[in-house]
């Protein structure tokens, strides 16, 4: 029996990780930042002047971040700015009439986005939002102007994009084209699509002779100010602990507890083995 409840569990875990690492877009490794004090500090503040004014974190109060070091006078002259009290809900300045209308729908709130991202989005929700932040890209096909790599037609415009800079994106497709009207053996090529600074694309079409590769997809960014790339990185990583964080601000003593049941039960399970024994030594 125990057997077989040890095998359930290790087929639930299998499959489970399986859904979590899956996705179209490879996922970037963000840093682990959790327990960098300063991190989670300048993360909050850019989520306050950054995302805070379209999305709301309705599950997170300011004063909670009395937990990442920042004393209530602090959050009060550095984070409040329309009047909110120390003890408010982070509540986004838009409404949903108006979040509707300019974007086509309302931005989410983001108390949780790290936790949801965690299962539908890649191995862990941080490396989803630190990609995300890092792949868009202008279009001028697109309503806002901006598209994403991470998430396609994205509804959100590149806010941090002056902390950035201006960069161009080329991809590279290469694909097996059929032959006009299904006759003869299909074809390669290989198309190369550029997206300048300014979010105009030329494409370029290659066709691929003795071609005996297989399809793929390469995406290239190439930044116009590259001084600010280091910099960028930096934010978004702060940004991406400040979220995980929020997510779940006791994550970090929920593991320490975990430990410690781990250790008891081990220690337990070695007790109930060894009485178990001594019980029925004698029956045969």
């Amino acid at each position: 029996m125990i057997k077989k409840l040890l095998c359930a569990l290790a087929l639930l875990i299998t499959c489970t990780g399986a859904h979590a690492s899956g996705g179209e877009f490879p996922l970037d490794r963000a840093p682990n930042r959790i327990n960098e004090l300063t991190s989670l500090q300048n993360g909050a503040k850019l989520f306050v002047n950054y995302c805070l004014n379209c999305h709301s974190a309705a599950s997170m109060r300011y004063n909670k971040l009395n937990d990442i070091g920042l004393t209530d006078e602090q959050i009060r002259t550095s984070l409040l700015f329309t009047g909110e009290k120390v003890g408010d809900l982070m509540m986004g300045s838009i409404s949903i009439k108006d979040g509707k209308r300019w974007f086509g729908v309302m931005p989410p709130d983001l108390s949780v986005i790290a936790r949801a991202k965690s299962v539908n989005a890649g191995p862990t929700g941080s490396d989803y939002i630190y990609t995300y932040l890092r792949t868009f890209y202008r279009d001028t096909s697109k309503p806002t102007g901006w598209d994403n790599l991470a998430y396609p037609a994205a509804a959100m415009p590149h806010v941090l994009y002056e902390r950035q800079g201006p960069r161009e994106l080329t991809t590279i497709v290469t694909h097996e084209q059929e032959a006009p009207g299904g006759k003869g053996p299909a074809a390669w090529e290989r198309v190369t699509t550029t997206y300048d600074s300014l979010g105009y694309s030329t494409s370029k079409t290659e066709k691929l002779s003795n071609y005996r590769g297989h399809a793929s997809t390469e995406h290239k960014f190439k930044a116009l100010d590259a001084s600010r790339t280091s910099a960028y990185d930096n934010d978004v990583a702060d940004l991406t602990a400040f979220m995980t964080w929020m997510s779940e601000p006791v994550q970090q003593k929920r593991k320490q507890i975990g430990v410690w049941v781990l250790l008891f039960l081990g220690l337990f399970f070695v007790v109930a083995w060894r009485l178990n024994a001594s019980f029925w030594k004698h029956v045969k």
